[in-house]
C-alpha cells in the first residue's frame, strides 16, 4: 500500500512540474513582442512573431519575403530577406525583387496589450541605403530613401 502511495505522489509531483511549465511557456509568449498591426486588411506578419513575409497590402514595394531573424526581443528585431528594389529614377513596374534587404524592426512598445515593435524599415544596403528611422517612402532629387513605417498609424497603442 505504501508503494501505491508513493507512486501517486511521483505522478501529482510531475503533472504538477508540466502544469507549471506549460504555465511559464504561456507567460514568456505573452512577453514576447510581435510586430504590431494589422492595421488593414490584405497584410501579412502583423500581429506575429518573427514573420517569414511581411506585406502592407496592395502595392509590391512593401512586400518582403523569405525573411531570416538574427534578432527578436531587444530594442531592435533585426533579418534579412528579398524586396522589391525600385532604383533611382524608375517607377514601381521596373522594381526588380532582390535579395539582402535589411528589416529593422524597432520603437518596442505595446499594441492591443502585448509587447510590439510599432516601427518598422527596410532597405538595401548593397546600394548605399542605411537604418534612419523614421523616414518616409519617398523619392527626392532622383534618390530612393528606405521603407520606413511608423506602425502606429491608425493603431490605438498604449505605452
Amino acid at each position: 500500500m505504501r508503494r501505491g502511495v508513493q507512486r501517486g505522489s511521483r505522478t501529482g509531483a510531475v503533472a504538477v512540474v508540466v502544469a507549471l511549465a506549460v504555465g511559464v511557456g504561456a507567460q514568456a509568449a505573452r512577453r514576447v513582442p510581435v510586430l504590431a498591426g494589422p492595421w488593414a486588411g490584405g497584410q501579412e506578419g502583423y500581429g506575429h512573431v518573427k514573420p517569414t513575409t511581411i506585406f502592407n497590402g496592395g502595392d509590391p514595394t512593401g512586400l518582403v519575403k523569405n525573411i531570416r531573424w538574427t534578432s527578436w526581443g531587444g530594442q531592435r528585431a533585426i533579418a534579412t530577406g528579398t524586396g522589391l528594389w525600385v532604383g533611382p529614377h524608375q517607377i514601381v513596374a521596373q522594381g526588380h525583387f532582390e535579395e539582402g534587404a535589411r528589416i529593422v524592426l524597432f520603437h518596442l512598445g505595446r499594441c492591443h496589450g502585448r509587447p510590439a515593435y510599432n516601427a518598422i524599415e527596410w532597405y538595401f544596403p548593397r546600394h548605399g541605403q542605411q537604418f534612419t528611422p523614421l523616414t518616409t517612402s519617398t523619392r527626392a532629387r532622383g534618390r530612393t530613401t528606405p521603407t520606413a513605417i511608423p506602425i502606429s498609424k491608425g493603431l490605438r497603442l498604449s505605452s
